[in-house]
């Protein structure tokens, strides 16, 4: 009986202790042409990340500049910025536990030779730069990134 009290209760606590997040998810415009959106939603989902939001757009130079701005100034935003807008992409609310941690394992590393096997980097990443996915790195990011592209009224 003790026994049994001691896993009820571990389970219990793991349950209230896992945090229910969203988080943002960008499908790149690399993965967007290579027509692999479909392929990475069905991931998301079979890791128990819930759609709650998306949409399809096409970024301007500016708004891509906008949304990287904290990496002005480094030497890759420039390339960044204008690969971010040179086609459409797909932004996402995620929603699940620990939403920003699931998504950024399921990412795999920036570059996709250094990913592990089945990441979606590892699957539909072309290279380092050209890396299918983007993720929210932090509650904070999520938040910030989450409102850039939709209202509250947006997501269900």
């Amino acid at each position: 009986m003790k026994k049994t009290l001691c896993i009820f209760l571990t389970l219990m606590s793991s349950l209230l202790l896992a945090e229910t997040q969203k988080t943002l998810s960008i499908i790149k415009p690399d993965a967007v042409q290579a027509q692999n959106i479909g392929k990475i939603l069905t991931k998301f989902e079979e890791n128990g990340l819930q759609i709650v939001a998306m949409r399809m757009i096409k970024l301007t130079p500016e708004r891509s500049g906008e949304f990287y701005a904290e990496h002005k100034g480094r030497p890759f935003y420039p390339d960044l910025v204008e690969f971010m807008s040179s086609g459409p992409i797909v932004a996402i609310v995620l929603k699940g536990e620990d939403a920003i941690a699931k998504n950024r394992q399921l990412m795999g590393a920036t570059d996709p030779a250094k990913a592990t096997q089945g990441t979606l980097r590892a699957l539909f990443a072309l290279s380092t730069t050209k890396n299918a996915v983007h993720g929210s790195d932090s509650p904070q990011s999520a938040e910030r990134e989450i409102s850039f592209f939709f209202t509250p009224a947006e997501i269900y």
